[in-house]
């Protein structure tokens, strides 16, 4: 018999609020909002205390991430469609004849592509990767995270560890 045991966090302080303009194909979508929702799951082995993991352990990996993000402008500074650079203090954003700026403290950036909902998600499960593993969580052996945008639309990423 193979078992599987999991551990899945979500609720009021796993969510940030932020803006961005997603590319879509040579398309920029206008600047908007999210107040987003994150749930994150962990499988793995039960440790001497028989359990997976602590859920304020895991809670506390997801809401470190969600708080870097929450109440920021995300830039995706790896698109291919956006060009932005650091100048004097405030990000510059240019995207054929649309320029924007903002200041260098309201601003994320981000080493992704693209600001959706499924890159968000993957760029939060990293985090919260790094964040175990700090903690020396061994028996944990994968971790997936979902990201909701708004009710009915959620995107998601997996991932061994």
């Amino acid at each position: 018999m193979n078992e599987q045991r999991h551990v899945t966090v979500h609720g009021v302080r796993l969510r940030f609020a932020a803006a961005h303009m997603a590319t879509l194909g040579d398309e920029l979508e206008p600047l908007h909002g999210h107040n987003y929702i994150v749930r994150a799951r962990v499988e793995g082995d039960l440790t001497d205390e028989h359990w997976v993991i602590d859920f304020s352990a895991l809670k506390r990996c997801v809401r470190e991430a969600c708080e870097k993000l929450d109440h920021h402008f995300l830039l995706q500074t790896a698109s291919p469609h956006l060009q932005s650079e650091l100048v004097q203090g405030n990000w510059l954003i240019r995207f054929r004849d649309r320029e924007y700026r903002f200041p260098e403290q309201d601003v994320v950036p981000l080493p992704l592509e693209n600001s959706t909902a499924e890159l968000l998600a993957q760029w939060i499960a990293e985090q919260a990767i790094q964040a175990l593993r700090a903690g020396e969580h061994a028996n944990i052996y994968r971790l997936a995270v979902d990201v909701e945008e708004m009710p009915g639309q959620t995107a998601g990423y997996a991932t061994n560890l």
